[in-house]
Formats: C-alpha cells, sequence, structure tokens
C-alpha cells in the first residue's frame, strides 16, 4: 500500500517538522508513506478568499489525479475512534487500495469543487489546527492505526 500526505505549504516550524518526521519513519514500516508538498500561493495579502481557495483548489484537483483514492482532512468530514479509524485504514487495505492520498489544505480549507472530486471527507476533530500540526496529528494517528491492525501495544502503552 502506498499512502501519500499532500499539503499546501512547507512546515515552517522546525518542531512541527521533527515531529511530522518522527511518525512519517514510523509509518513507513508498514507501508510506502511519502509526503508532496504544494507551494503555498504568493502574495496572498491582498487576494480575496475565494480566489486564493480557488487557486489553491486548482493545485490540488492536478494532484488528484496522481492518485486513485483522495481523502479530504476537513471539518465536515466524517470522524472516527483511533480504532474506528484502524479499521477503515485496513478495510482500504483489503480492498485492494493501494494508492491513498490525504490532503491537508491551506488557512481557507477546500472549495465545493474539490470536495466534490474526493472520495471521502475525513474529519481529525471538531476542533480547528492550523495546517502545520494537523500534520503532526494525522501522522501520530495514521502510526497509531498501523499498530492496532498489528496488534502492536502502541495504542495503549
Amino acid at each position: 500500500m502506498r499512502i501519500t500526505l499532500v499539503a499546501i505549504g512547507k512546515t515552517t516550524d522546525k518542531y512541527i517538522a521533527d515531529g511530522f518526521e518522527k511518525f512519517a519513519n514510523r509509518i513507513n514500516r508498514y507501508c510506502k508513506f511519502t509526503t508532496k508538498i504544494i507551494p503555498e500561493l504568493k502574495n496572498t495579502k491582498s487576494m480575496p478568499v475565494e480566489l486564493q481557495q480557488k487557486k489553491e483548489g486548482d493545485l490540488i484537483l492536478e494532484e488528484m489525479k496522481n492518485h486513485k483514492f483522495n481523502i479530504l482532512l476537513d471539518e465536515a468530514g466524517k470522524q472516527f475512534s483511533s480504532v474506528e479509524f484502524a479499521k477503515w485504514i485496513e478495510k482500504r487495505m483489503v480492498g485492494g487500495e493501494n494508492d491513498i492520498a490525504f490532503y491537508i489544505g491551506g488557512p481557507y480549507g477546500f472549495t465545493d469543487e474539490v470536495k466534490n472530486k474526493c472520495q471521502a471527507l475525513l474529519s481529525i476533530s471538531k476542533m480547528t489546527f492550523s495546517h502545520q500540526i494537523i500534520r503532526v496529528i494525522f501522522a501520530e494517528q495514521l502510526y497509531r492505526a498501523f499498530t492496532i491492525i498489528k496488534g502492536e501495544p502502541y495504542h495503549n502503552s
């Protein structure tokens, strides 16, 4: 199985990058896990939110063509417990989904056009997190899911 995390913009804080890298390396024990960074838009201070969303959306739509199963991390998505998420991932694995991409949008989220092109919407929490810190939270939960699937002690340690 190949899983790609697609995100808008580089991580600028070292502690976030270090935390993400820690879990990304652990995930690679279970599947091929890669990250694709879509460059942040330039000169957005005076750009209307709708235009920024549209431009980011166009870049995301282009990336979606490279993957078979596209999942947006979005506050309107389905929420799972860690065990439910593990079962969901396992179902994708057993069902033959071998190329999954998860997307973290920019600060204003996704356009309806992008939402309509994905195969699923997943919410990490009802709380709002920065589009940088969510990378660490998602990577930790994905790692946790694989340890649950494999029956390893991380989940309850």
